[in-house]
C-alpha cells in the first residue's frame, strides 16, 4: 500500500507528459503558414502497398519540379478478408517518418492540411478537380473528373472529407520535366493554389531517375522499434530474406509472359532487366514465378555465399518452410512470422544480410531500393547477379 503515492504520481507524470506531446503536436500543427508556391494532392488509388509507393517518389519528384509543397497521402491498405472489411487508411508517419522527406522537398501530410489549412485556404465551394480530358470522358456529362468514381477513389477522398465543387481539365502535356513549363504555365499556383488529381501524377513503375528518392523513405521510430525485436526473437545472423509472390493471381498475372506480345518490362522488371526497351535482357517465366527447384536453389547458393544461420520468408500465398527446413536438414533456422501488416515483412527483408526478390514484384522493389541506399546485396530469382541473366536463362 505504501507504493500506492508514488504509483499515482507516476501516472500523473505519464498522463502530463503525455498531454504537452499532444499539445506540442498540436501547436507545430497550428503554426503552418500557407504555402504561396502552392500544393499537390492525390489518391494514392493504384494497386496495393508496392505499387503506391513507386508513385509515391513520383509524385515527390513532381511536386519539387513544379515547386510546390506535397500533401503526402495516407497509405490505402485493403481489409476486405479481415475487419474491418473495407479498406483502411493508414497516415504516412506510421510507418515512415514525414520530417525526413523534408531534406528533399516541403511537404505537409494530407490529414494536417485538411484539418489546419484547408478550412481556411481551400475551403468547401472552392475546391477544384484537375484531371486529363481523357480522363473526364468517363464521367456523364464528359467533362467532369472522375475524382470519386468506384473504390478506392470515393473512400479515399471521403475519408479526408473532401467534396469537389467543380473540374479544371488539361490535355497535351504529361508529368514528365519536359513539360514543366506548360505545368507552370497553364496553372500558375496565384490562379490554381491547389492542384487536386485523380491520381499520382508519375508514371509505373517509378523511373530510373527517381529510385534514388527512396533514401528519404526512412522507417519510424515504432517501426524499427518492433523490426529489431522480432529479428532479435526469431533469426539468427547472418540471415538471408526471401519475397515469394506465388499466389494465384500472381500465377496468373505471369501467364500473360507466355503471349508473344510480352517483352521484358512486365510491371517492376525495369529493376532487374535494365530501363531501356531497347537493351533490356530477356525476362524469363523464373524470374516471374519461380519454382519450388529455382527457389530452393536460389536460397541454398546465398544461405552458403553469406554463411547464414537463417531464412526469412515474406509470402503472399505458401511460404515453402517445410521444404527449406528439409533441404538443410535443421542447419539453419527457418522463419516465415506472415505477420498482421505486409510492412513489417518490408522491414525485415530490407535488414536481411542478404535479399532474393522477385524482378516484377514492385514489393521486391522497394526493399531492393531501400537496400540500395544502404549498399546492401540483393538478387532475384533467376537472376542471381542483377544485370545478368543465370547462364542456363540464357541457354
Amino acid at each position: 500500500m505504501a507504493a500506492t503515492p508514488w504509483i499515482s504520481k507516476l501516472t500523473l507524470l505519464f498522463c502530463l507528459v503525455q498531454a504537452l506531446l499532444f499539445l506540442n503536436s498540436k501547436i507545430h500543427a497550428t503554426d503552418l503558414t500557407w504555402d504561396e508556391n502552392g500544393y499537390i494532392l492525390y489518391c494514392p488509388c493504384m494497386g496495393r502497398f508496392g505499387n503506391q509507393a513507386d508513385h509515391f517518389l513520383g509524385s515527390l519528384a513532381f511536386a519539387k519540379m513544379l515547386n510546390r509543397t506535397l500533401a503526402v497521402p495516407p497509405w490505402i491498405v485493403y481489409r476486405h478478408h479481415a475487419p474491418p472489411y473495407t479498406n483502411v487508411h493508414i497516415p504516412y508517419s506510421e510507418y515512415f517518418q514525414l520530417e525526413a522527406l523534408s531534406v528533399y522537398h516541403r511537404v505537409v501530410s494530407l490529414e494536417t492540411f485538411m484539418e489546419t489549412l484547408a478550412p481556411t485556404h481551400w475551403p468547401p465551394g472552392q475546391r477544384a478537380a484537375y484531371c486529363f480530358e481523357s480522363a473526364a470522358q468517363r464521367s456523364v456529362d464528359k467533362k467532369s473528373c472522375p475524382m470519386k468514381d468506384g473504390n478506392p477513389f470515393g473512400p479515399f477522398w471521403d475519408n479526408v472529407g473532401v467534396e469537389f465543387d467543380k473540374s479544371v481539365l488539361f490535355g497535351g502535356m504529361s508529368f514528365s520535366p519536359y513539360h514543366q513549363p506548360q505545368w507552370m504555365k497553364k496553372f500558375p499556383p496565384s490562379e490554381h493554389p491547389v492542384l487536386a488529381l485523380p491520381g499520382a501524377p508519375a508514371q509505373f513503375p517509378v523511373i530510373k531517375e527517381h529510385t534514388g528518392l527512396q533514401r528519404y523513405v526512412v522507417w519510424s521510430q515504432a517501426m524499427v522499434r518492433e523490426g529489431q525485436e522480432n529479428i532479435a526473437a526469431h533469426l539468427v545472423r547472418p540471415y538471408v530474406g526471401i519475397h515469394l509472390r506465388i499466389g494465384i493471381d500472381w500465377q496468373n498475372a505471369c501467364k500473360l509472359l507466355q503471349s508473344d506480345d510480352a517483352g521484358p518490362h512486365f510491371m517492376a522488371s525495369p529493376q532487374c532487366v535494365g530501363y531501356s526497351r531497347q537493351t533490356a535482357l530477356p525476362l524469363s517465366p523464373a524470374m516471374c514465378l519461380p519454382d519450388l527447384p529455382e527457389i530452393q536453389r536460389a536460397v541454398e547458393l546465398w544461405v552458403r555465399k553469406a554463411s547464414a544461420q537463417s531464412v526469412y520468408i515474406a509470402t503472399d500465398s505458401e511460404s515453402h518452410s517445410r521444404e527449406m527446413e528439409r533441404l538443410f536438414k535443421g542447419t539453419v533456422k527457418v522463419v516465415s512470422l506472415q505477420p498482421d501488416s505486409a510492412l513489417m515483412d518490408l522491414y525485415m527483408l530490407g535488414q536481411a544480410d542478404h535479399f532474393i526478390g522477385n524482378c516484377v514484384s514492385s514489393f521486391s522493389a522497394f526493399v531492393k531500393r531501400e537496400r540500395d541506399v544502404h549498399s546492401r546485396s540483393s538478387s532475384f530469382f533467376g537472376m542471381d547477379k542483377p544485370g545478368k541473366p543465370n547462364k542456363r536463362e540464357e541457354l
